[in-house]
């Protein structure tokens, strides 16, 4: 393969609730990244349903896939390969792009590339901090999962610790829902939050009992809050939710942060990546990067354009694939569960 030759990738994404294609070359530049929003349409049922998901995405992957060629400049021929997000997500959302890719790739008789979903979270720092220096710390939230990492290289790392239970995301949008906020929950649980006293409430942290253990859990955090607001509500007491919000969002921030400590305590690291769509919470980034400045660790972020579900990220991981040569068949499915 000829390293030299500017490699050319149209990535699609369809995980969850979001249709979204990118083109872009050698991996980490981004010449379009095309997203279309169903949060209009999920916003009335609290959360997304994956039917009308799954619809969307039929109605908007083929103007998406074109606007993100046109954008970029680029037409189809000159392709080198499509990426595809294969899993975790919405099977009937991952469908929707996987049948869109195939049918591209194999017209074009061009590779086909099946993506890691959460791969493409962590490849996303890269896109805007190409200068990270391994080994490092990577921290993964998102509304699916929350993973630590440890990369000794670009291509090789190992899973330090994962949630038990729900993902930090995932109990941002169920806490919201429950606080009649509405949805996405993360960006309007951290605007609540604003207005609040984080140390309001002393709401529980999960602590294992085993000493070597970097795994997070965030349902019993979810449970007191619930069961916190109920109680206040037999009593007609006052619900201060702006508290509420603050003291939620600071218990998550300190349970992962706790674990990131941990692991630079034991491990050689030169940077952190914090990725997933819960890396745009800004309290998150302004108190890990505080807290490793004390270990003489940088913290590298995404823009935030790349933190929630973009297909530029997974046209970036795409790219490493594609050097070696990691194509998939066209009979390619997707893959609901799939994990690192």
């Amino acid at each position: 393969m000829n390293n030299n030759k500017p490699v050319n990738i149209l990535a699609i994404e369809t995980s969850c609730d979001e249709t979204a294609a990118a083109v872009t070359r050698n991996g980490l530049k981004v010449l379009s990244s095309i997203v279309s929003s169903q949060i209009d349409w999920h916003q009335e049922f609290g959360g997304v349903v994956p039917e009308i998901a799954s619809r969307k995405h039929l109605e908007h992957i083929n103007p998406v896939m074109e606007k993100a060629l046109e954008t970029a400049e680029i037409e189809a021929e000159n392709l080198d390969a499509v990426a595809v997000t294969y899993g975790p997500g919405l099977v009937g959302a991952l469908l929707v792009g996987i049948s869109a890719a195939k049918a591209l790739a194999y017209s074009l008789h061009k590779p086909l590339i099946a993506v890691n979903h959460i791969a493409g979270h962590i490849y996303a720092s890269y896109i805007t901090n190409k200068n990270l220096q391994s080994p490092l710390i990577c921290l993964t939230v998102s509304g699916g999962h929350t993973d630590l990492l440890y990369f000794e290289d670009l291509n090789n790392y190992k899973i330090l610790g994962r949630t038990r239970d729900d993902a930090a995301g995932e109990a941002f949008d169920k806490i919201a829902r429950y606080l009649e906020l509405g949805y996405p929950g993360g960006p309007l649980i951290e605007k609540q939050a604003q207005k609040g006293d984080p140390e309001a409430i002393d709401f529980p942290r999960a602590v294992f009992k085993e000493d070597d253990t970097y795994d997070f859990s965030f349902s019993g955090l979810k449970t007191a809050v619930i069961n916190y607001v109920h109680q206040r509500k037999q009593k007609n007491e006052e619900i201060n939710i702006s508290d509420i919000a603050a003291s939620f969002q600071q218990c998550v921030i300190d349970m992962l942060m706790a674990n990131v400590c941990k692991a630079v305590k034991n491990y050689e690291v030169n940077d952190i990546i914090l990725s997933g769509g819960v890396a745009a919470n800004q309290s998150l980034r302004k108190q890990l990067t505080a807290k490793m400045k004390e270990f003489g660790i940088n913290v590298n972020f995404p823009d935030l354009k790349y933190c929630t579900d973009n297909a530029a990220m997974i046209g970036a991981a795409a790219y490493y694939q594609y050097v070696d040569e990691d194509f998939a068949e066209f009979d390619l499915n997707p893959e609901p569960k799939l994990s690192l």
